[in-house]
């Protein structure tokens, strides 16, 4: 009956847990100071092994360094270290292959390949956790997932600066709106409106790469908190598992999860900023704006209505922003209250980690693939441009040319564009006489002022949207790259 209720509830307190149940009785790694069997249901309770078993490797990495650091040190014999190295690496292929499956019983992912470690190759197996405790163990497996993680991540952003500095050099001579407010500001060209999203996203990876200096330092040898009385050697260890450094604090080094927020911080600003452009995808890709089309193969339709093309991938993103959000609060709500050191509060740190990272990969991977699968309505940009309100603020600059202070050009320009709207006159098309009963400085040169690419290619300031200056953008970019 009991058995029935654990296999039970172990399915309905997390539909992950989809493991097969052990037939024999599993070791945990802390219980020999017990008399009594740890609780079934508070086992289940506390098992994380359906979530960590995505660290095995990392697992298996940090322990090859730590037994031949310890066989280095004479710690352990060769003969012994070599055993247990050719066991990790059997149980990894296990577990690649699906061979080897995790039960929940065995608590952890740490716990899962000592046990089998233990089948294998018998005693020998209890030497590889000489002056190493879970704590440093688990520290030292997240660190080296996080740099796997920024890795893939870096090139993830890679690629799509890679198709934004593409779009960008596409584009270049096409005239857009530029918005501020949502509201149509001034004309510029389309490359530079790609050219700020890369600047955006390159910053993204420059506080991944900055990241992975404070990620890159290894907290194997801290033991549980205070270190060991065996004499490790954790600067071999951390050479061997290609670390720049040791950490500096014991204590620090089982107890810091700061690199975690961090990573999910820059995560959540990656999000952040997909989710920017993935809605002036969906707001440009709609029949209201019309500037850009999303390929078919990036599109949704509707189970009901057979007109409707949605950009159904910007919207997820858009939508995965949030969760990425409430992963970098639930990491900054389990630490905000932890005293030193290690407290099992920490182990719910891997979830908001894995999914944060897996979930901005793939949201960087496909937003890149869906942006090169774009293509702006150039025809009806054009023509959109070409005579709208947008070009007011070349009349007041042309006004501060003839030497009109700039607040009574704001002024005067304002008329004119109360009366281009009720008589229903775009402003290039206002007779000059009809410009004069508002400034008499205005001549017919107003007319040269008043074309979009005129407008663009005007700016002279640094970084402007002119076509030279998104010119000199484009070639730093690929510079970058």
């Amino acid at each position: 009956m009991a058995e029935n209720f654990g296999y039970i509830h172990a399915l309905a307190f997390s539909p992950q847990l989809i493991f097969f149940m052990s037939t024999t009785k599993k070791e945990l790694l802390w219980q020999s100071r017990f008399s009594l069997p740890f609780d079934r249901d508070a086992l289940l309770f506390s098992s994380s092994v359906h979530v960590d078993k995505k660290l095995y490797r990392e697992d298996i990495q940090g322990s090859i360094a730590h037994v031949t650091m310890l066989a280095e040190e004479q710690i352990v014999s060769m003969a012994d270290a070599e055993q247990i190295i050719t066991g990790l690496r059997e149980i990894e292929e296990e577990l690649t292959s699906g061979t080897l499956q995790p039960h929940w019983e065995d608590e952890d992912i740490h716990t899962v390949i000592e046990n089998r470690l233990k089948e294998k190759i018998g005693a020998v197996a209890g030497k590889l956790h000489s002056g190493r405790s879970r704590n440093d163990q688990v520290a030292t497996d997240t660190r080296l997932y996080l740099r796997r993680q920024i890795t893939e991540l870096q090139e993830a952003l890679r690629g799509l600066l890679s198709v934004l500095v593409e779009k960008a050099e596409c584009y270049h001579n096409t005239i857009i709106f530029g918005y501020t407010h949502l509201q149509r500001a001034q004309p510029i060209s389309a490359g530079h409106y790609y050219m700020a999203y890369f600047n955006m996203f390159n910053r993204d990876r420059q506080r991944l790469q900055d990241l992975t200096k404070r990620v890159n330092i290894s907290p194997l040898g801290a033991a549980a908190f205070a270190g060991s009385t065996l004499p490790l050697n954790p600067k071999r260890s951390a050479e061997l598992l290609s670390f720049d450094n040791v950490f500096a604090n014991s204590i620090d080094a089982v107890s810091d999860r700061d690199i975690i927020i961090e990573f999910i911080s820059a995560c959540s600003m990656i999000m952040m900023h997909l989710s920017r452009f993935a809605e002036d995808l969906i707001l440009w890709s709609s029949y209201e704006f019309g500037y850009l089309e999303i390929s078919d193969a990036f599109a949704t339709g509707s189970s009901l209505m057979p007109q409707k093309k949605n950009a159904d991938i910007a919207e997820l993103v858009r939508g995965k922003t949030g969760r990425v959000y409430g992963n970098l609060m639930a990491m900054l709500t389990i630490m905000k209250g932890l005293p030193l050191s290690y407290n099992r509060d920490m182990q719910e740190d891997k979830q908001p980690l894995f999914d944060s990272a897996e979930t901005t990969i793939s949201s960087v991977t496909i937003f890149a693939k869906l942006l090169e699968n774009t293509k702006l309505k150039e025809e009806r940009l054009a023509k959109l441009t070409a005579e709208d309100l947008s070009l007011a603020t070349e009349i007041a600059e042309y006004l501060v040319r003839k030497q009109i202070p700039f607040r009574d050009a704001h002024r005067i320009t304002g008329k004119i564009v109360t009366w281009s709207i009720t008589s229903d006159v775009s402003l290039p098309k206002i007779p000059v006489d009809t410009f004069k009963e508002f400034s008499d400085v205005i001549e017919n040169d107003i007319y040269d002022c008043l074309k979009a690419d005129v407008s663009v290619n005007s700016k002279k300031t640094h970084g402007s949207c002119s076509f030279d200056s998104v010119a000199h953008q484009i070639d730093e970019a690929k510079k970058q790259l």
